[in-house]
């Protein structure tokens, strides 16, 4: 299973997806940011960085 801590990357939030691919935490955490965090345009580069703080759950504990 891969993880995802909104907190990683927005300080302070506490919100966090699980799924078993790479590609549905992404389309996850695009769908949040744009909720929660208000972003209208998700760049490259921050899809580059929700990707660089996926990892699997196993070792997140």
């Amino acid at each position: 299973m891969r993880l995802f801590e909104c907190g990683t990357l927005v300080p302070g939030c506490e919100w966090h997806t699980r799924a078993n691919d790479d590609a549905e935490v992404v389309r996850r955490v695009v769908e949040h940011m744009r909720a929660a965090h208000g972003e209208t345009v998700i760049r490259e580069n921050m899809v580059e960085n929700i990707k660089a703080r996926i990892r699997n759950e196993a070792t997140a504990a």
